[in-house]
């Protein structure tokens, strides 16, 4: 229909993730890294050369931009949301993308490292993807299409229904927002500037998947104190913070409750990092069930743990923290289901469609769809 259009999504795509936008969990800053404003800068310029004359980056690194209405009908304002930080796990300096033309339905081997290898077997979705152009990385760094690609496909919607205004519409908002990665990617939205009625998250995975229910999530963190001494006089004084905590973490069940032995809608409490000395160690976890209220069962189990760990180590002192990071959409969605029908009458027509039966609404990720400021703690990424 609409032949005169040169999409550019596959470019801008290749052009951000270049970008070096990683997220630190370490830092108490906001954004945790500066870099991620460097992405953020870019998306403004672009949206400013559409003609989006709002589109502004704030002090803390959301962006916020209004493709205006060029309709008279009243229709709600919607917002689509993707995040422009990638995750500590792996580097992402010198990310070099890669397009595979025309792939063949092989295994994909990385060219600079050929150890590290996409196996067909291993990603059977792949099959689905022969003759199709795919953009890996290269195979020393994260490829960054969590979620370069969702501002990506946001960026070319916003250049779509720039230049094509015969195509009517209400106001749309767009947010671009730092530090997903890290739990705290909503966590300095301004909602009152934001002022759409609900969104949605462009975060996916598999073509023509939907998901309107996630975990409900908290973090929390031990820290053990342990009693420091000389290791050449120290029978019967050391009590090492460090073995407190190894001891911990050997104490969580070894076949359930953890995300490599749980599947579907199981929670699980998750240890992501060890740090620390003799005298003082840190472990973080991340804690996540479908139903909010099993949050604070699994939180007093991991207490237990630690109290029956620490009742052997006399002098030994720990506290636990808990961290409230997001909570479970549809507990919103449940009084808006036409937010979901929408989306799934747009993916309808858009002839994306997957079987019902393989792409169930529920993610054990984050939410894609979310609802605005009727509750605006939900609004989150």
């Amino acid at each position: 229909m609409f032949t005169n259009y040169s999409y550019t999504v596959d470019k801008r795509f290749m052009r951000y993730a270049q970008i070096d936008t990683q997220s630190d969990p370490m830092s108490n800053t906001f954004p945790t890294t500066e870099k991620q404003k460097d992405l953020s800068r870019l998306l403004v310029k672009e949206l400013q050369e559409m003609g989006i004359t709002d589109a502004a980056l704030d002090e803390h690194g959301y962006v916020y931009a209004t493709i205006p209405a060029n309709t008279d009908k009243k229709v709600p304002v919607i917002c689509f949301c993707s995040h422009v930080d990638t995750s500590s796990d792996s580097s992402g300096t010198g990310v070099k993308p890669i397009v595979h033309r025309q792939y063949n339905g092989g295994d994909i081997v990385l060219p600079d490292d050929e150890t590290v290898v996409i196996s067909a077997k291993e990603h059977p979705y792949l099959a689905s993807k022969k003759g199709d152009d795919i953009i890996t990385a290269s195979g020393t760094t994260l490829l960054g299409a969590d979620d370069k690609a969702g501002v990506a496909e946001i960026m070319d919607a916003a250049n779509f229904l720039m230049t094509h205004p015969e195509v009517k519409h209400g106001a749309i908002r767009i947010l671009f927002t730092p530090d997903e990665e890290v739990g705290r990617g909503v966590e300095k939205v301004d909602m009152r500037k934001l002022a759409a009625d609900f969104g949605y998250t462009m975060d996916g995975g598999e073509l023509g998947s939907l998901e309107d229910e996630n975990f409900s999530a908290d973090g929390a963190r031990i820290t053990v104190y342990g009693i420091s001494a000389h290791p050449g006089a120290a029978k019967d004084k050391l009590v090492s913070a460090i073995k407190i905590a190894g001891e911990i973490v050997d104490a969580l069940p070894k076949d359930g409750l953890s995300p490599e032995t749980t599947d579907d809608r199981e929670g699980f409490i998750h240890p992501v990092r060890i740090q620390g000395t003799v005298e003082k160690t840190e472990i973080d976890f991340i804690i996540r069930d479908f139903e909010t209220d099993h949050l604070e069962a699994h939180e007093t189990f991991l207490r237990r743990i630690m109290d029956k760990v620490l009742a052997k180590h006399h002098g030994a002192k720990a506290t636990l923290k808990v961290t409230e990071q997001y909570r479970n959409m549809k507990e919103v969605l449940v009084n808006h289901p036409e937010v979901t029908a929408n989306a799934a009458e747009a993916i309808r027509r858009a002839g994306c469609a997957a079987p019902e039966n393989e792409h169930p609404r529920w993610y054990r990720r984050f939410p894609l769809v979310v609802y605005g400021p009727a509750v605006p703690q939900y609004f989150y990424r």
